[in-house]
Parts: C-alpha cells; sequence; structure tokens
C-alpha cells in the first residue's frame, strides 16, 4: 500500500532532503487534502514539534476531519498522543519518547499501550548510518533498528522505519534492509526513504511491507 505523507513546517506542506534541507515548499494544504482523498491512510508529521522549535497543532486538527491520518511528530507523552486521538487520529507515531538515556524505556511503551491499544500504535524507528535517531533526527544513539523493535513489539500494531540516508533523495529505497527488519519483527512493517517508482512500491508490497511516499509523490515522478 502506497502512504502518502503530509510534512508540516512553519504551518507549511513541505519536502525536505534526509531531515535537514528543504527541497519544496506549498502553502495550499487544502489541494494535498484533496489530492489525497482516495487513499486508506495518509501519513502526517508535525516537523516542527519534532524538532522542538515549535507546532502545526489547527492545521492538524483540521486534516484529521478530512483524511484518515496516523500523525506523528513530537508525541512523547501519552498526554500528546491522547490529543491526537481527539484530533481525530486513527493511530499515533511515537519515536523519541521510546528512547530514555540512549536505551529502549520499555515503561513508556507499556505506558502507551495501556492507554491506546497497540493497534492504534506505530513505533517510529529512524536509521541513519546503522543507528537510531532521534529529536527530529537531529540525536543519534548506539541503538540499531532491530534492537529498539525486538523490545517493543509488544506494545504496538506495527514500526515506520525510515532510512535517514535516502530520505527525500529519490535514489530508491535500500531493499537489503528488509529481510534484518523482518526477522526483528512480526509486526507490520512501514518504509521510507527514497522510493521513486511504482515498482518500488509494489516490490515492497510483494514482501508485506507499505511505503511512506513523499517526494516522488510531490515532484510529480511517482504518479499515483
Amino acid at each position: 500500500m502506497l502512504i502518502p505523507s503530509i510534512d508540516l513546517m512553519g504551518g507549511k506542506v513541505v519536502q525536505l532532503v534526509q531531515g535537514k534541507d528543504k527541497a519544496l515548499e506549498f502553502d495550499d494544504v487544502e489541494y494535498w487534502i484533496d489530492r489525497f482523498l482516495p487513499y486508506p491512510m495518509v501519513q502526517l508529521i508535525d516537523l516542527d514539534a519534532a524538532m522542538g522549535t515549535g507546532e502545526n497543532t489547527a492545521i492538524i486538527h483540521h486534516i484529521c476531519q478530512h483524511l484518515p491520518v496516523q500523525v506523528g511528530g513530537g508525541i512523547r507523552s501519552v498526554q500528546a498522543a491522547s490529543k491526537m486521538f481527539e484530533a481525530g487520529a486513527k493511530k499515533v507515531i511515537i519515536g523519541s519518547a521510546l528512547l530514555k538515556n540512549g536505551a529502549v524505556d520499555v515503561a513508556m511503551a507499556q505506558a502507551l499501550s495501556h492507554y491506546a491499544a497497540p493497534a492504534r500504535l506505530l513505533f517510529a524507528v529512524d536509521s541513519r548510518g546503522g543507528k537510531v535517531s532521534v529529536k527530529g533526527w537531529r540525536e543519534g544513539t548506539t541503538l540499531t533498528p532491530t534492537d529498539m523493535m525486538r523490545q517493543t513489539g509488544e506494545y504496538c500494531s506495527g514500526y515506520l522505519y525510515t532510512h535517514i540516508d535516502t530520505e527525500g533523495t529519490m535514489r530508491g529505497f535500500p531493499f537489503e534492509v528488509i529481510a534484518k527488519l523482518k526477522e526483528a519483527t512480526s509486526r507490520k512493517l512501514i518504509v521510507a526513504g527514497g522510493i521513486k517508482s511504482m515498482e518500488e512500491v509494489n516490490r515492497l508490497h510483494a514482501q508485506g511491507v507499505d511505503s511512506v511516499v513523499g517526494m516522488a509523490v510531490y515532484t510529480g515522478a511517482l504518479q499515483a
């Protein structure tokens, strides 16, 4: 399944390369809401909240009323997750909150799953150079993606794996990582990072993996 991504920064829809350099920016949020109406799921990320530089709460609430969304970015507590569910999110994506002092915070994963059924939780595993990155991809850790998955699998419905090294580059997703990820978890796997064609989306789908696509959709390289 192809899941288009809406990334918000400063009240606008943007696309970043490797989480750092802004490559595209759009003022017309309504256009993209209309464009993505046919999709069964859309990913909505508050980049400002993820980076700790602000928030786009009002826009998120608006989009949640019109699209089925999985929402992430800066959701670092049960209370923050609760607010996203109240806004209308179908699922919430948790990343940085699952780590504490460089280790997996199993207690937080448990707390989230006690509040919301695991079926409504996706855990984000953002990888740069083979290690998990947090806080808007600005801080590295010594954890590997598979370490994180093996310790948290019972508390979520699936994982959103983002390959930061190729994110926003349209160089193609590194398929060689799929086998290790699938060895680490039996949960649903959703991946992002450089996907550039429907051939890749279909190839991932054949392996039971969903695709989050941003840059290729916004540039028109991928006609979906």
